[in-house]
């Protein structure tokens, strides 16, 4: 193999792909040699605009995960060979005062969505007898618990948990599972905390690197797990986080 990095020949669905974290892995998908399906419930002009700059190519798909079956009949229609999962909402409130739909608006999107994309995926995969790598994005509070997201922490937990179950399962038919989770990374979702100097200072004090995490950070390591050099690797959630649980 002359580069166990590259992604040439393959097609990659990345879901949550019009901003941030997701717009970043779309993009570095295609900069590797992936053909990127960017799917959001909003445009991803964005993200195929930047593709297209790097000389990549990409597509969009509209999925809207609030309905956690919505990506099951992508895979019959168009051969995917990686699925990032990172599509994800959070809503916040007091857990004495959390209410059911926020928490099933959240379980939806972030816990149940994922699995049955994921059990589609692996379906096509199977059938036509290929190979496939899947990327979970996961979190910190996979491992912690935090304040003020019960269902977030449940989820994100779930992640975990689905990622080593689905390897074990799986590993042995040639699909890959793993996951990463990202640290406190510069996106729309840290921008109350990052404005927040009291906040944004403890945060930074605890992170051996000294910095916010960038969506490049998150994007380079799922292209690793998603290339044939992450072959061997199955089950794993990859922390990228500055160092911030090491401390």
């Amino acid at each position: 193999m002359d580069n166990p990095f590259s992604l040439d020949g393959r097609r990659a669905l990345v879901t949550g792909a019009n901003t941030g974290i997701g717009q970043a892995i779309a993009v570095a998908l295609g900069v590797a040699g992936a053909d990127v399906i960017c799917a959001a419930r909003r445009s991803c002009e964005e993200t195929l605009a930047q593709l297209a700059a790097r000389g990549a190519r990409g597509i969009e798909l509209r999925l809207d995960f609030a309905d956690p079956m919505a990506a099951t009949g992508v895979f019959a229609e168009n051969q995917v060979d990686i699925l990032v999962n990172n599509a994800g909402i959070i809503r916040r409130d007091d857990s004495i005062d959390y209410n059911e739909a926020d928490w099933d608006a959240v379980m939806d999107v972030n816990l149940k969505a994922l699995f049955f994309t994921t059990q589609a995926f692996a379906k096509a995969v199977l059938a036509r007898g290929g190979t496939g790598k899947v990327v979970n994005i996961a979190s910190l509070l996979s491992f912690q618990g935090g304040i003020r997201v019960p269902a977030y922490t449940a989820a994100k937990h779930g992640v975990a948990g689905l990622t080593k179950i689905l390897a074990n399962e799986w590993a042995a038919k040639d699909i890959n599972v793993n996951a990463i989770a990202p640290g406190y990374i510069e996106t729309n979702n840290t921008e109350a905390l990052r404005a927040d100097p009291e906040r944004s200072t403890a945060i930074l004090d605890r992170i051996p690197a000294g910095r916010w995490g960038r969506p490049g950070d998150i994007a380079q390591a799922a292209v690793f797990l998603s290339a044939p050099a992450s072959d061997y690797i199955q089950g794993a959630v990859l922390n990228v986080d500055g160092g911030w649980l090491a401390r």
